[in-house]
């Protein structure tokens, strides 16, 4: 994960600093950010965090915190609060309404319930707080690559620890109880890979 985490920022870098470019505008009167990042891995998106704000970690996997340790480590400029062990779709740790901001990367595609996960962000965001996204999907129905995704998908999700490669993320999105969701289609350059399909932004609550 961690080797595949530099491959995918080198690929995706610009993507990650446009989509975060304005996270600053959901902080607090007073200026403070509070980012809760769910499905963290390694820490791979800490570099494209605002400076000061106050980030919380979620993640299943317990091994990574050592990743995460590290991770802080090299962005001295956001500040680490904490690293709970949780699924996304549950999340009893983290208060309702208390934070302003939710991150989730290349994390809806395998997770057991994209409902109950959307619905516990939502509960912890702060009304007019962001859920930011960015996650690859299936591909247009009737394109070649969506032919391949249905071939690779059996096998696919074993490999990928439960990914689903003609996952319809989106319709998740549009669906949950967001007052505003600004999201766009892109073709990641990623070559010849079966993720290329994304969908990236963010949904106000």
């Amino acid at each position: 994960m961690q080797r595949i985490t530099v491959n995918y920022n080198q690929k995706m870098g610009e993507k990650k600093k446009d989509l975060f470019n304005n996270m600053s505008d959901f902080a607090k009167p007073s200026g403070e950010l509070s980012v809760l990042e769910v499905g963290c891995g390694t820490g791979a998106n800490f570099q494209f965090y605002p400076r000061g704000c106050k980030v919380i970690c979620v993640d299943p996997n317990p091994n990574f915190q050592q990743y995460i340790s590290k991770s802080i480590a090299e962005n001295e400029h956001v500040h680490f609060e904490r690293f709970l062990v949780a699924p996304g779709e549950d999340m009893p740790q983290v208060a309702s309404g208390s934070v302003d901001v939710v991150v989730c990367t290349i994390v809806l595609c395998s997770v057991q319930s994209v409902e109950a996960f959307l619905k516990e962000c939502i509960r912890v965001l702060r009304p007019g707080g962001a859920f930011y996204f960015l996650e690859h999907v299936r591909d247009a129905e009737h394109s070649w690559l969506y032919f391949v995704q249905r071939i690779l998908q059996p096998s696919w999700i074993h490999i990928g620890d439960g990914c689903q490669l003609t996952r319809e993320t989106w319709k998740y999105l549009e669906n949950a109880a967001f007052s505003e969701v600004k999201m766009r289609h892109i073709q990641a350059p990623l070559k010849w890979s079966p993720v290329r399909p994304h969908i990236i932004g963010f949904a106000v609550k």
